[in-house]
């Protein structure tokens, strides 16, 4: 839905039950557990125990929740308040330029593009990747091979933001602080160099939500630690849901946001708003919102016989405990015997959910991704859609070449949803001069004044 009319499907048989001119009132079991950051376990739990109770929709009977159930918690009080609509409309003051680093296939610099920013120079080890950036935009001043090898000094001052997705990588503590030499050898340690020799006004940099937890938190702190000595006063770090930024697919994303100390009293970044609604896999694949036609043919990888004729028997949005106890036996082999719910097995999409995580290879043991009614793994150009690319963006390379690049991209949309934080942040930025006050010390001002009162 849009916001002047909704479409409402009913929550097995996908049939459009009208057009209304309102947010509905109801939403399915799959919605509110995407809404609500929790499994469908969770919410069966909370059904048994009385604290979420599903109600049967009044037109079909289906089990569904009303909005006022779930009005109460953050997570819907974020979507059903969303200020997306003011923010789409968010443009540059100038072109704002901007460089990356381990660029991809150019998931993020497609939608830092939409929101408005001039890439300067994209940096990408895998040449594969390089082709696809090359191939799709000619102009782009794409660097490849190791970052080590670039010197950046030549952008001193001269950029507005420099964005990059370093791995996540242990360092060798000792015992010890560690300060931007010391995280010299890894790939983080040329992040920071090149945000030394450019002196960017902001620095953005993504990751897995794993880098939370990464060493007990220790990898995280020296990261912070180095962008404080960098001189930045880091954002508090958030992981962003894609599926809440127009993105088709249950993925997560780390974000930290630097800006640089001699401007962060002046300014302050805000997130971006959720779009008003969940992204499924027929938004992804058929005509509608996200795309104006259904999702083009393309080459894609098969299973093997007796694979494809096991995953026949897997309904829409099952797995392999949906198969009989033979068949679970015979595609599931010792892991059968192992404990843990192993959900990515034998897994078929549904069209009225949001894919899960895609990897890099769509038929891996682990994490299947079959179509949600053939019996195939997604096709290259299904895999792009699910990550919000064009569909005229060509990847360069083999065929699992082009399921690496698409399953290690940074959604578009969701890159386009933060370029957009990120202009409005730049924006502000431009509008300030010497006298300014700082924003963050009045507020301080402020919440002192209050308890004074």
């Amino acid at each position: 839905f849009d916001s002047q009319s909704v479409f409402i499907y009913s929550c097995n048989h996908n049939q459009c039950l009208g057009v209304v001119d309102m947010i509905p009132d109801y939403y399915s079991i799959a919605q509110v557990a995407d809404i609500l950051s929790v499994s469908k376990e969770t919410l069966r739990r909370w059904d048994n125990n009385g604290t979420l109770v599903p109600q049967r929709h009044p037109d079909n009977n289906y089990r569904v929740y009303h909005r006022s159930q779930i009005e109460h918690f953050e997570q819907a009080q974020i979507l059903f308040n969303s200020k997306w609509d003011e923010e789409i409309n968010i443009t540059p003051k100038r072109k704002y330029k901007f460089v990356e680093l381990f660029a991809g296939a150019g998931g993020l610099a497609i939608g830092m593009e939409k929101a408005g920013f001039k890439s300067v120079l994209l940096n990408e080890f895998d040449k594969h990747a390089c082709n696809t950036l090359r191939k799709n935009r000619p102009k782009w001043n794409v660097i490849e091979g190791d970052i080590s090898n670039v010197d950046f000094t030549e952008y001193k001052n001269q950029i507005d933001i420099l964005s990059g997705g370093f791995p996540c990588q242990a360092f060798s503590y000792a015992g010890k602080k560690l300060g931007f030499e010391d995280t010299r050898g890894t790939l983080f340690f040329e992040f920071a160099r090149a945000v030394k020799e450019t002196n960017p006004k902001v620095i953005v940099a993504e990751n897995v939500r794993g880098l939370l937890e990464h060493e007990n938190g220790k990898t995280l702190q020296t990261i912070k630690g180095v962008i404080d000595e960098l001189g930045y006063e880091l954002v508090e770090p958030r992981v962003l849901k894609a599926v809440f930024y127009q993105v088709p697919q249950k993925r997560e994303r780390l974000l930290l946001i630097g800006i640089r100390k001699d401007i962060a009293d002046y300014v302050q970044f805000k997130w971006p708003s959720p779009y008003k609604r969940i992204m499924t896999m027929r938004d992804a694949l058929k005509a509608g919102d996200l795309y104006p036609t259904d999702v083009p043919s393309s080459e894609g990888q098969k299973y093997p016989k007796r694979k494809a004729e096991i995953l026949s028997k897997v309904p829409q949005g099952g797995y392999w405990r949906d198969l009989p106890d033979k068949l679970q036996r015979e595609y599931m082999q010792k892991s059968y015997f192992l404990g843990g719910g192993k959900t990515g097995m034998a897994r078929r999409l549904s069209w009225d959910e949001p894919s899960l995580t895609l990897t890099c290879a769509p038929a891996q043991k682990q994490t299947e991704r079959c179509h949600p009614e053939e019996t195939r793994p997604l096709t290259v150009r299904e895999y792009a859609r699910i990550q919000t690319f064009p569909d005229d963006w060509s990847f360069s390379g083999p065929l699992t070449a082009q399921y690496k690049q698409i399953g290690n991209a940074v959604p578009v949309n969701l890159a386009y949803a933060v370029g957009r934080s990120l202009v409005a942040l730049l924006n502000d930025i431009e509008k300030i001069h010497k006298l300014s006050k700082p924003v963050k010390k009045e507020v301080k001002k402020n919440e002192q004044l209050a308890l004074a009162m």
